[in-house]
């Protein structure tokens, strides 16, 4: 089997381990398009909600509240940039308690380059300690496996360590939600990386859904995910497969097989950003979590809709 350098192979269970209570991406805009969440994901699943720069916060009000209805768990985005002062902080996270129940949210600096106000950084807000005063003590925190552009490794060293310290200070559930990755070693890296640094933080790592190589293309390059372009990139030489739809199944592989053989492994869980359609992603995810899948002939991708080996092909 042809992994990652020192994996040894995942097994069936591994897979479907790793994806145990998996979590998943909305916007507003594609909220609109999903006629019922049921229809696709287990009761109580987690559902993060963007808050995009120049959207209205009620937008993510509103489909965190539905959510809420349809008996989801909302994770609602908090973006720190997109915020003017604390009494816009404290309305926003008031009405995402008292009409959607949120118990738990997103916070992040948010896409701007520039501040609209006066939180410049997710450490900003969560300072204000308006979080536990709205009863919202479980909080993801953004995690990035292949760097920043703007943020130099010794910024991103201490805001995190910075977040281990408050989280235990203050009594908070929080975790590390990273940006979307499909290059397993730069994920393995980082986080034996973070590990050394001091990190304690369970990792939801951000994984990319179904969706066209072209799509990929234009959201990693978006974000600046270097190792992941480079993978793309590869792949997009072929032109034929520029349309085609891509699975995240070799990654999924080499992770499982990762997080099986490390005791230490931070990674606690995976969250799909589903750039092809809710639908579309959770539906795979959901047969290859129920085990109907098997390994191919090299035992590094799946065959999705197949009982599951009990062991990986060689």
């Amino acid at each position: 089997m042809s992994q990652t350098v020192g994996m040894p192979n995942a097994t069936a269970a591994d897979v479907v381990a790793l994806l145990r209570d998996w979590s998943v991406e909305t916007t507003p805009t594609s909220a609109a398009k999903v006629n019922r969440f049921a229809d696709h994901l287990a009761p109580g699943a987690a559902v993060n909600v963007t808050f995009l720069p120049g959207s209205d916060p009620a937008d993510t009000v509103a489909v965190s509240k539905r959510l809420r209805a349809e008996g989801f768990e909302p994770v609602p985005h908090v973006a720190a940039r997109s915020l003017a002062d604390r009494a816009a902080l404290d309305s926003f996270l008031g009405r995402l308690k008292d009409e959607a129940g949120v118990t738990q949210a997103l916070v992040v600096a948010g896409g701007l380059d520039r501040p609209v106000g006066a939180f410049a950084s997710s450490m900003d807000l969560l300072a204000t300690g308006l979080f536990q005063a709205h009863g919202i003590t479980r909080i993801g925190v953004a995690g990035h496996p292949e760097g920043t552009p703007d943020i130099p490794e010794p910024a991103l060293k201490d805001a995190l360590l910075w977040k281990n310290r408050f989280a235990a200070e203050h009594g908070i559930d929080m975790y590390i939600e990273t940006q979307f990755c499909f290059d397993a070693a730069a994920i393995i890296a980082w986080d034996r990386t973070i590990r050394g640094w001091g990190n304690r933080l369970p990792i939801h790592l951000g994984t990319p859904g179904l969706a066209t190589l072209k799509t990929l293309l234009k959201f990693a390059q978006s974000s600046g995910v270097g190792p992941s372009i480079r993978v793309l990139t590869r792949q997009a030489r072929n032109l034929a497969k520029l349309l085609m739809v891509q699975a995240p199944d070799r990654l999924l592989v080499e992770l499982a097989a990762y997080k099986a053989s490390d005791p230490e492994c931070g990674i606690e869980k995976l969250h799909f950003y589903p750039f092809g359609g809710l639908a579309k992603t959770a539906d795979w995810v959901n047969t290859i979590a129920a085990g109907r899948f098997a390994f191919d002939s090299r035992g590094i991708g799946l065959v999705v809709g197949e009982a599951a080996p009990l062991r990986v092909a060689s």
